[in-house]
C-alpha cells in the first residue's frame, strides 16, 4: 500500500471553503479504484494548515486518480485557496 501525505496552508480566510470542498469530495476520492481511504487532518498548532492522508494500492492507482478529469478540477478550486505552495509525500509502510 502507498501512504500518499499532502501538507497544504491556505490563506486564513480560505480554510473553511477547503474543508467544505474536502469534505463533499472525498466520497468521490474514496471511490476511485485503488482508493483505500482519504483523510483531513488537521495541524495543531496552525489552524490554517491542513495535511490529506490517503492509502492507495500502488503507485499506479494514484497516478490514474491524479490524472483523472476530477482531480484536474478539484485541485484547480484548491491551489487558488493557499496561502504557500502545497508539499506532497509518497511513502511505504516499513514491515519487520
Amino acid at each position: 500500500m502507498l501512504h500518499r501525505f499532502v501538507r497544504m496552508s491556505f490563506q486564513k480566510d480560505n480554510i473553511d471553503k477547503f474543508k467544505k470542498l474536502f469534505h463533499e469530495v472525498q466520497p468521490t476520492i474514496e471511490s476511485f479504484e485503488g482508493c483505500q481511504s482519504v483523510q483531513l487532518l488537521e495541524d495543531a498548532d496552525a489552524l490554517n494548515k491542513v495535511m490529506t492522508f490517503s492509502i492507495w494500492e500502488n503507485q499506479e492507482a494514484l497516478d490514474r486518480y491524479r490524472d483523472s478529469e476530477f482531480f484536474i478540477t478539484t485541485w484547480k478550486k484548491t491551489k487558488v485557496l493557499f496561502k504557500e505552495k502545497a508539499e506532497a509525500f509518497s511513502m511505504f509502510e516499513v514491515k519487520k
